[in-house]
């Protein structure tokens, strides 16, 4: 009798053990949860403000812009390089063969 008591709670403490853990799983996962529509707008931010910056990027590189700075006084020292002074490097195409 003692012995099958024994074992009633030792099957009944290793029960509570495992429904607690899966308890504090699923309080862990709904924290998570909690926190994923935060974590989600602030990727969405950060991806709208890289979007402005390569706009910004962008605009800063444009042609129209860089000839424009090129005008500016701060600028007037620097001269466009001439043909010979233009260093090219050729691709070199290697192909590849699958082992």
């Amino acid at each position: 009798m003692r012995n099958l008591l024994l074992r009633l709670g030792f099957c009944l403490a290793v029960c509570g053990f495992c429904l607690y853990s899966y308890l504090e799983m699923q309080n862990d996962l709904t924290q998570l949860k909690i926190k994923l529509p935060q974590v989600d707008q602030e990727i969405r931010l950060i991806r709208e403000e890289n979007r402005r910056l390569a706009y910004e990027i962008d605009q800063f590189l444009s042609p129209s812009h860089l000839i424009e700075m090129a005008h500016r006084p701060e600028f007037s020292h620097l001269q466009h390089p001439l043909l010979k002074e233009i260093l090219t490097v050729p691709e070199v195409f290697v192909a590849t063969q699958a082992p």
